[in-house]
């Protein structure tokens, strides 16, 4: 956009709050959307309609114009013919006024009948029209299939504009996230709200955001999980709850990691980890049926899977079987060479349970391709988990994987308040060795399981990658309508010196 473009459409403002015609009225009254429009049209006879939307096209034949408008619901084309009796401006013709006055990315209220053109296409020919918006900044060049992901993503309202079916993929979110509630709702799951503003944080292993609240004199940190207050109002006598939230983790950004995400979690008492397989078998089943009308999703040129039962294979056996040696077994520095020679790099000091993340998701988990449930957690991986009944080394714990990343986390939940307060000082003698271990022990929390907690089962689900999943998306940021990015400059400078 140059300056003088903009500079003329602020003359064009100017030139109309001179003529007494506000670029900017209060409101107006479509009787229509464009869809039900197109939808209705062959039933509206000579019947005056009303429609609005943004001028997307505007093309002038002498005293004939064709245009498009959009709205939320669609395009449809108006037609302004010369001597229709709607003049907006006290001086000018209403054909003449729009061509001189009206650009694209203008919203426009448009009244008049439908016809059809001498193609057949469907169209309103325009009796009346009303500016309703002034745009100052002209549309971007070429920006019908704006692509520049800079562009997109930093302004995300020239995406949507640009490129309108990009809407379907936050209404395919909004339904997704609707099910999901409903689906805990029909179960007798209670939806709640815990604090966002944390003294301790925890619930996961992760770097946090830091924030001071000056009324009450501490610092506190932008929750990564809300796990442990949840757990609390398992406590407080609560049987099922769940939460969607926004958590926050200051660190790294990929493909499948952003700072800021969403995520459910919900706990059922008396419910173990294999409650959860069920039914979350059943909950994405549903979901994609409700979606797709199937259980499969084309992936590419893959297809998935949602029929249950899920496919199920234990962490430790496949990392034994991929490695060649058990990985609980062998000392650390033996185990980090075993890795180098699979090809996975870790650096020197790499505490074990890094090192056995890392190998399972670069060997194993991005392989998994439909739906499969990774059991049996080594403990030092899983500090709020039970331990396996049948095997004390590892926990009760499953992640689910889908397309070759990691949806979904659930354990039989840690209830022994001695047993956890061990853990949680174990962990935290990790600290030096990995910065992402929670700073300090969350005392409130053990004191609450103290007060005696039921037999739980809890779950977390990564709601932006289950979107990336459904709708197709290969980033993360995709599904997010505002991510945040570096500054324009930096990276463009960071990008002069790769």
């Amino acid at each position: 956009m140059t300056s003088d473009e903009f500079q003329v459409r602020k003359e064009k403002r100017e030139a109309l709050r001179a003529a007494g015609i506000s670029p900017y009225p209060y409101r107006y009254d479509p009787t229509h959307s464009v869809r039900a429009f197109l939808d209705a049209f062959d039933s509206l006879g000579e019947a005056t309609v009303r429609l609005a939307g943004r001028v997307v096209v505007k093309r002038v034949f002498g005293k004939l114009i064709f245009a498009r408008i959009r709205d939320a619901s669609g395009e449809v084309q108006i037609v302004l013919e010369r001597g229709f009796t709607g003049d907006p401006h006290p001086e000018q013709p209403a054909v003449k006024f729009f061509k001189k006055f009206v650009d694209l990315g203008d919203f426009v209220g448009v009244e008049g009948v439908a016809f059809r053109t001498r193609k057949g296409e469907p169209s309103l020919r325009v009796s009346r029209y009303t500016l309703l918006a002034k745009g100052l900044r002209p549309l971007p060049e070429k920006w019908h299939g704006l692509k520049d992901p800079q562009t997109r993503y930093r302004q995300r309202y020239l995406d949507l504009i640009a490129n309108p079916e990009r809407w379907q993929v936050y209404r395919t979110r909004a339904r997704i996230i609707r099910f999901l509630r409903s689906y805990l709702d029909e179960r007798g799951f209670l939806e709640v709200e815990t604090p966002v503003l944390q003294p301790v944080y925890g619930g996961a292993a992760a770097r946090p955001f830091e924030t001071f609240a000056h009324a009450l004199g501490v610092k506190l940190y932008l929750r990564i999980a809300d796990e442990l207050y949840l757990k609390r109002l398992l406590v407080g006598g609560a049987e099922r709850v769940y939460e969607i939230s926004k958590d926050f983790r200051n660190e790294g950004i990929d493909r499948t990691h952003y700072p800021e995400f969403t995520m459910l979690e919900a706990y059922a008492a008396y419910w173990d980890y294999t409650d959860w397989m069920r039914e979350v078998e059943q909950m994405l089943c549903g979901l994609v049926q409700e979606l797709y009308g199937t259980s499969t999703l084309e992936a590419g040129e893959q297809v998935v899977d949602f029929s249950p039962p899920f496919a199920r294979i234990r962490m430790l056996d496949a990392l034994q079987e991929a490695l060649g040696v058990d990985p609980l077994e062998i000392p650390a520095p033996r185990l980090r060479d075993v890795l180098e020679e699979k090809g996975v790099q870790v650096a020197s000091g790499t505490p074990r349970h890094k090192m056995l993340d890392k190998a399972f998701d670069q060997l194993i988990g991005r392989h998994l391709h439909n739906p499969t449930f990774v059991l049996d957690h080594p403990r030092i991986l899983s500090p709020l988990a039970k331990e396996h009944r049948e095997d004390p080394r590892l926990t009760e714990r499953f992640e689910l994987f889908i397309l070759g990343m990691e949806v979904a986390n659930a354990f039989s939940e840690l209830n022994d308040p001695v047993d956890q307060r061990a853990r949680m000082e174990a962990q935290l003698a990790l600290r030096d060795a990995d910065s992402e271990i929670p700073r300090e022990i969350d005392e409130d929390f053990l004191t609450a399981l103290e007060y005696g907690m039921p037999p739980t089962g809890g779950i977390g689900i990564g709601v932006d990658r289950l979107v990336m999943i459904l709708t197709g998306e290969s980033s993360i940021r995709d599904v997010m309508l505002f991510p945040q990015l570096k500054p324009r400059e930096q990276a463009r400078k960071e990008e002069r010196n790769t």
